[in-house]
């Protein structure tokens, strides 16, 4: 689907309802576009991160303009300079970070850490993702990303962008939501913002 018809069709409908069906069928559904007649790549992309993080692999997803071809926010289309948004749906591996997360927080409570204006207020909208259940590791203070996630996490990541991996020249960014439930709820909070705006400006 090109940006332009994506854009109509969604400023053509108004109902909830509608616009749900319209976010699973054009957004969450499918095959990235990133990885367009290339099945087995895709496949093997998901598994590669699936066995990294012992989660299955269609627990794995590609959102954003990687997935469309373009950012319906931005209304710019997938290029280079695109980055590979990638979504963990896993309840465990949510847990396993929040375990981390608690004893970060005990240690903050106990004043053991001498912790920035800056990385307090980093750390603060990490939080307010994890109360809609997204894990956004890129959120949290640098301390705490060098001391627990760097090789599990930000090393990985790294390791299968920009050509080295099936995805192929791009970075690739990673986020853990912590149900199927979450992300499709985040996602279609997105679209629906999206509609009223489109509407509103017509």
């Amino acid at each position: 689907m090109q940006l332009d018809v994506f854009i109509d069709e969604l400023k053509s409908i108004s109902d909830k309802d509608d616009i749900l069906d319209f976010c699973r069928k054009k957004v969450l559904h499918g095959t990235p576009f990133v990885f367009r007649d290339r099945e087995n790549d895709f496949y093997d992309f998901q598994k590669r991160i699936s066995l990294q993080f012992n989660v299955a692999f269609h627990e794995v997803y590609i959102t954003g303009s990687g997935k469309l071809g373009f950012s319906p926010l931005k209304k710019k289309e997938f290029d280079l300079d695109s980055d590979i948004d990638v979504a963990i749906i896993s309840g465990d591996l949510f847990d396993n970070i929040l375990e981390l997360i608690r004893n970060y927080q005990m240690s903050l409570r106990a004043s053991k850490r001498n912790v920035s204006e800056q990385e307090i207020k980093l750390y603060h909208q990490f939080l307010e993702y994890v109360a809609i259940g997204w894990i956004r590791p890129d959120k949290l203070p640098l301390s705490f990303q060098i001391e627990n996630l760097k090789n599990a996490w930000f090393d990985f990541f790294d390791s299968i962008s920009y050509g080295r991996s099936e995805v192929g020249d791009y970075k690739v960014t990673a986020g853990i939501f912590k149900s199927y439930r979450h992300f499709e709820l985040y996602t279609f909070s997105g679209i629906n913002d999206l509609n009223k705006s489109l509407n509103l400006s017509s």
